[in-house]
């Protein structure tokens, strides 16, 4: 295993965990809120019989870790291996800071709705590292690939049916509150995971249909300094030929982009979309 990949992937996959880790102990079991997945079976069995998170955690994955090999090969388990140790380490770190008071947990007595965006936000910030790094915390994750290679399902819906049932068992042993407090912060984690898997960089690419395709083209690229792609269409019911306008830009410079396109021609067809994570000249590069 070269430096490089401990460097570039490894340590970004532990620290995410690390976070993900501190937003369960010190947001999300102060205040009785859940969580879905393994993890959730985890929260719920300390809840209601007071087992450890890291260590209840850890022993949960090993059947599923033993299945995984024989079933979803090595090479895709190891960065799951390292997501579960890692998170079940840096949970003894925190439950062990915790216990002798070097860190005091976040209990709210009454606006409990700033615990749940905390906790959404930690959690959803570790995953989210972990997932763009291309590690996983195990749990369910193994879980939902096996069925899906053995019946063909999807993914995600596997996932949430077992969140809705661990969420839906919860209620034995938590208000009914808490629970509803718990969406809050599944959903907020949820934004933050697609957020950073995405890339904090938004973009905009331009579809510009004119037929002064050519000379908007050439104004981008000498205004903008900005790559341009000049696609051949043709139009429906008037089937007449003309070209379409490609290029990304930076949010700065949309404003720019429009008025360079309406100074040319005050009927072009533009259509705009979010693009994330864009890698390449001018942008960003990934080594």
């Amino acid at each position: 295993m070269s430096i490089s990949y401990i460097y570039k992937t490894l340590i970004p996959v532990m620290l995410g965990t690390a976070i993900y880790a501190f937003g369960l102990q010190y947001f999300l079991l102060p205040n009785q809120l859940m969580e879905g997945g393994l993890t959730g079976i985890a929260v719920l069995l300390n809840y209601a019989l007071g087992w450890k998170l890291s260590i209840t955690t850890l022993v949960l994955n090993i059947p599923l870790f033993i299945i995984g090999l024989r079933i979803l090969g090595k090479v895709p388990m190891v960065m799951t291996i390292v997501g579960t140790v890692s998170l079940s380490l840096f949970l003894a770190v925190f439950e062990k800071a915790i216990t002798h008071g070097w860190i005091v947990p976040f209990y709210a007595e009454q606006d409990f709705i700033l615990a749940a965006l905390y906790a959404g936000v930690t959690l959803g910030s570790g995953l989210g590292i972990v997932f763009r790094f291309g590690g996983t915390t195990g749990g369910v994750d193994i879980a939902a690939r096996i069925i899906n290679r053995a019946r063909g399902w999807s993914m995600g819906q596997i996932i949430l049916g077992f969140d809705v049932i661990i969420i839906g068992i919860s209620l034995m042993y938590i208000p009914k509150e808490k629970v509803l407090y718990t969406l809050v912060t599944v959903f907020i984690a949820a934004k933050l995971i697609d957020f950073i898997q995405e890339g904090a960089y938004a973009a905009k690419a331009f579809t510009i249909i004119s037929e002064k395709a050519d000379e908007i083209a050439d104004r981008i690229t000498v205004e903008l300094e900005r790559g341009v792609t000049l696609i051949p269409a043709v139009g429906a019911y008037s089937k007449s030929e003309r070209k379409m306008v490609y290029c990304v830009i930076s949010r700065s410079e949309i404003r720019q982009l429009k008025l360079i396109v309406k100074s040319i021609d005050t009927r072009a067809f533009i259509i705009i979309n979010d693009v994330h994570d864009v890698l390449g000249e001018g942008f960003k590069e990934e080594h």
